[in-house]
């Protein structure tokens, strides 16, 4: 039987173990389902990625700030948001392969046994559905019983939520304003998969947006139309992504409107974040929940109201496979194959790799001052001098290095350093004084190829 060519998630899996982006969990003791661990890239590519969320959302703005609340709240939280009795999804077992499948994804799912065919296609039969609950129960305490049952959160909004009234009291903010936060999440999903789209342990960038009541239909479409904007201005390919809104036989039971932004992945178009218009829900059940007031009153205007809440929320390690998807491109040359990241510099886990031509003539050490000169300018900085230099041009290519600066004869003479430029592959020489501006205004002047 001929060997099937790699897809392009084959490409990615394998470009992300050999280059130390993402390991398999526990991976010498045969691993842990659809869990994973970031490797010395890995770690930057979703720094960076936060750093640009936490940018475009908090820092960038006067009416949003941030929060870090706990993953383990009282138990009661969950209850009163719904977690406990409703966040579950349908569930049904093949009684001949002991496969397990949501219910609801049918279509999608296929059979361990015979991939070709969907379950229930491959003479299995089977079970009606059941309902799962998502969360990780925990216990609290030196004694596990019914009184020590916690949750790891699955969501971070709830913290949110709780502090509400905390922000509003000490940040001196008013409505229309944001609280955001990026956190760990559990949900003990059953058919995870895709590599790390859908795991059982992630990370969330979600921000809450508190509205007047009568401004959440304007600041719903403001929000939708800012992160789908954000990934088209951090390089995805817009022909690859699309705003659905929610049918409203899909729609949560807190949600008044939802959209959200898709991603046409390998595998298929997939929720690359959502954005939806949770009305008053939340803060009303908490408020009925403790008795604590969690009304706003205007000074201004004298009235009084439970704001609505406006909440665009992804996952960071979704985002981060995503530019990593759309990013990479396998260019055939005249005499090899370039396997190139085109990550925005500003998502690049390494902004400038610095190669000295050989290693003799004083020029490892110049290169070192050149390293230590772009690390005082808070650049990420990547030395090699091992190989032939296009063999270090194609490693810095493959893991998404936007700029190679070469050390050579003209440098010791001059102070001139050779740019090559990941994209174009085109070079350009630059005095080392000016060096870091340059930098700077090529990162700014980036556009996607």
């Amino acid at each position: 039987m001929a060997k099937q060519p790699p897809t392009l998630m084959d490409s990615i899996v394998s470009l992300c173990k050999r280059r130390g982006f993402i390991f398999q969990a526990s991976e010498i003791y045969g691993g842990i389902g659809n869990t994973y661990d970031y490797g010395p890239l890995g770690v930057e590519l979703l720094r960076r990625v936060k750093e640009a969320w936490w940018g475009a959302m908090v820092t960038e703005r006067a009416d949003v700030v941030g929060l870090d609340s706990a993953i383990i709240q009282n138990p009661k939280v969950w209850e009163t948001s719904g977690h406990v009795g409703g966040f579950s999804d349908p569930m049904v077992d093949c009684k001949k392969c002991k496969g397990r499948f949501r219910a609801d994804k049918l279509e999608d799912a296929r059979c361990p046994e015979k991939p070709s065919k969907r379950p229930g296609e491959c003479d299995g039969e089977l079970t009606e559905p059941r309902e799962f609950n998502l969360m990780f129960k925990t216990h609290v305490g030196a004694l596990e019983g019914s009184a020590s049952v916690a949750y790891l959160r699955p969501e971070t909004a709830q913290g949110i939520f709780l502090n509400f009234k905390n922000v509003l009291e000490s940040s001196r903010v008013k409505p229309p304003f944001g609280i955001a936060q990026i956190g760990k999440s559990f949900r003990n999903e059953i058919t995870p998969g895709n590599f790390v789209f859908r795991t059982r342990e992630f990370e969330q960038g979600e921000m809450e947006f508190f509205v007047p009541p009568d401004e959440d239909e304007t600041w719903y479409k403001h929000w939708c139309q800012a992160r789908f904007q954000w990934y088209i201005d951090y390089g995805i390919d817009p022909a690859k992504l699309r705003l659905r809104e929610h049918d409203p036989k899909e729609l949560a039971h807190y949600a008044k409107a939802t959209s959200d932004v898709e991603y046409e992945y390998p595998f298929g178009w997939g929720e690359l974040e959502g954005i939806a218009n949770r009305t008053d829900f939340d803060l009303s059940r908490h408020s009925e929940a403790t008795g604590e007031n969690l009304v706003y009153f205007d000074p201004q205007t004298k009235e009084k109201y439970t704001p609505f809440v406006i909440e665009p929320a992804g996952g960071i390690n979704r985002m981060a496979l995503t530019f990593m998807i759309d990013a990479y491109e396998e260019q055939q040359l005249e005499k090899d194959t370039r396997v190139v990241l085109h990550f925005h510099p500003e998502i690049a886990p390494i902004t400038a790799a610095i190669f000295p031509l050989v290693n003799k003539e004083g020029m490892p050490e110049k290169a070192q001052e050149v390293a230590a000169t772009l690390r005082k300018a808070r650049f990420s900085v990547f030395y090699d001098d091992k190989g032939a230099i296009g063999r270090r041009y194609r490693r810095q290519d493959e893991v998404g290095t936007p700029f190679c600066i070469t050390i050579d004869g003209e440098t010791l003479a001059n102070d001139v350093v050779t740019v090559r430029h990941r994209d174009s592959m085109q070079q350009e020489n630059v005095p080392i004084a000016e060096l870091v501006p340059y930098l700077l205004e090529a990162k700014g002047n980036w556009k996607r190829p």
